[in-house]
């Protein structure tokens, strides 16, 4: 349907609720945003182009009636059935988002924004159910009421309203600025339920966020001057109210109130409504910025663990012992942006005939870690894969590499890479490669029980040293760290590191950098030894 078709039935739809309402006119900022400002978020966030912009009116017509029925009589003891229509809506659209997020995983803030505040809408469906069955929450009906309004404009408007902004514009300050936005919702929610020091902990937070939020709106570059000044009033408006919220946080943990609960309800909900929530769903329907998210099209390994992977994963796939083997991780290093004639050629020499040299290695983990380290030892040691000591004595890991069936693997030349210590197994790595855009990755698989851990890792000279790392240098480029499950493709908010350099003849070291959403967590150092050296 055109946009502009269904902006116009949307308004005839909530002129006609609102106008026959029985309810008091601070109902109304909710049912505005149930039956025009979430359509039309939705139509926009869609595209008109999926399953949910195709099925849409089959979930949202039964919701558009609840509030239509709650809006035109009275009190019943039908109203908690009928929002909970309403809310199966909401949990609808939070499935939505959930879905959008794991088609993509942890890469492009900006639509993780937009997924979030679809998932936040599940939020304000449940406490608008409860408001209106009548159920205890521990807390009046009024502040029910306004925490279903929080999340359907704070914690749904906002996320989304900052992803269409980050798709615009998106300086290294959006990502700790969008961040602080996205937390503060949950944040407020705890401080009113627990600490009124959290509740001003939770403002003050979002008025950081808001003063990042403006100044990227000033530089941001937009379609039209239309467009420009809607969405900087817009965001302006929050600067306005988020400052009688400070007063209002104060108040309540003082007992000096400037601003009591009428005037937060008059002013700061009809300001959020009219000119936050109106100007903004207006401005950003003018034009919705074009999604930077790509579709992942690099093979991916077929092969899956069961509970326990270890070296019963070869069982199956392994070539048989007829078949040509492989003595390195690599045939050619070649086929890498390297120039093989200045590497130093026992690096080389390493992933071509890996066969040929011994590894050593040092573990640490990070000391913030170290607990979370020790749980996953007691799963990893039954599953048998990146199943890493604790203790950060030097060990010895011994194996080998076995030759995979191209036709189970699905990737070009595979091979598994089995690496112990002391007879248990630490990795099973399978290993290949591929090329996008002529460009090469090498392409590795570590098997989970039923899904693969990917890691895709641009292949970098240094020197005389190499580099290997899932660190994205552009927004197109493959490198990154994946969970394979079935036919989706998940990025993780990992990243990995190897820096191999030659330090005496035959002799290489390796330092293997992990992190996780940007803190370090593991570092291996490898000391390689050709095994006719000494």
């Amino acid at each position: 349907m055109n946009l502009h078709k269904f902006i116009f039935i949307h308004i005839i739809l909530f002129i006609f609720i609102a106008g026959f309402s029985l309810q008091p006119w601070p109902s109304t900022m909710l049912t505005i945003a149930q039956i025009l400002y979430i359509p039309i978020m939705l139509q926009l966030v869609t595209n008109g182009e999926d399953w949910l912009s195709k099925n849409y009116y089959y979930f949202a017509i039964p919701a558009y009636g609840a509030v239509a029925f709650l809006q035109w009589t009275g009190q019943t003891p039908w109203d908690g059935w009928v929002a909970a229509i309403y809310f199966l809506f909401t949990v609808i659209m939070a499935i939505y988002g959930l879905n959008r997020f794991l088609r993509r995983g942890f890469v492009h803030l900006e639509e993780f924004s937009v997924d979030l505040g679809l998932i936040y809408l599940a939020i304000g469906g449940a406490w608008f159910f409860a408001y209106e069955a009548g159920l205890d929450t521990g807390f009046s009906a009024l502040l029910t009421w306004l925490t279903a309004i929080h999340f359907h404009y704070s914690a749904f408007l906002l996320p989304i309203f900052i992803g269409f902004l980050g798709r615009l514009s998106k300086p290294a300050a959006y990502h700790w600025m969008t961040s602080l936005l996205l937390v503060s919702p949950m944040i407020v929610a705890i401080g009113i339920t627990f600490s009124r020091w959290i509740e001003l902990l939770s403002v003050l937070l979002y008025i950081i966020g808001i003063a990042g939020l403006i100044a990227l709106a000033f530089k941001s570059s937009f379609q039209n001057d239309w467009q420009k000044w809607l969405v900087r009033i817009s965001f302006l408006s929050l600067a306005v109210s988020i400052s009688f919220s400070l007063l209002y946080a104060y108040g309540n943990l003082s007992f000096t109130f400037i601003v009591n609960m009428d005037f937060m309800l008059r002013f700061h909900g009809v300001l959020n409504c009219l000119v936050f929530g109106l100007l903004g769903v207006a401005g950003w329907s003018l034009c919705v910025p074009k999604s930077e998210a790509q579709t992942v099209s690099f093979p991916i390994s077929k092969i899956r663990g069961k509970w326990v992977v270890g070296e019963k994963i070869l069982e199956k796939v392994k070539k048989g012992e007829n078949e040509p083997i492989y003595h390195g991780l690599v045939d050619d290093m070649s086929v890498y942006e390297i120039n093989c004639h200045t590497l130093s050629p026992a690096i080389i020499a390493f992933y071509e005939r890996t066969n040929d040299y011994r590894l050593s290695s040092t573990i640490r983990w990070s000391t913030w870690f170290k607990p979370f380290a020790a749980l996953y030892r007691l799963w990893s040691r039954y599953v048998q894969q990146i199943n890493l000591p604790i203790s950060s004595k030097e060990v010895e890991m011994r194996g080998g590499i076995w030759a995979i069936q191209e036709e189970v693997d699905g990737r070009t030349a595979p091979r598994a890479w089995v690496r112990k210590v002391e007879n248990e197994v630490v990795f099973v790595a399978l290993y290949s490669e591929h090329k996008t855009k002529q460009k090469t990755y090498m392409n590795i698989a570590l098997p989970l029980p039923w899904s693969a851990m990917v890691g895709i890792l641009d292949v970098k000279q240094v020197g005389t040293g190499l580099q290997l790392t899932s660190k994205r240098k552009h927004l197109l480029s493959d490198s990154g760290i994946y969970l394979a499950w079935k036919k989706h493709l998940f990025k993780l908010p990992l990243e990995e590191c190897f820096q191999v350099e030659e330090v005496a003849k035959g002799k290489l070291r390796a330092k293997h950098t992990m992190w996780i959403f940007g803190l370090p967590f593991l570092t291996i150092d490898y000391d390689i030894k050709h095994k006719k050296a000494g």
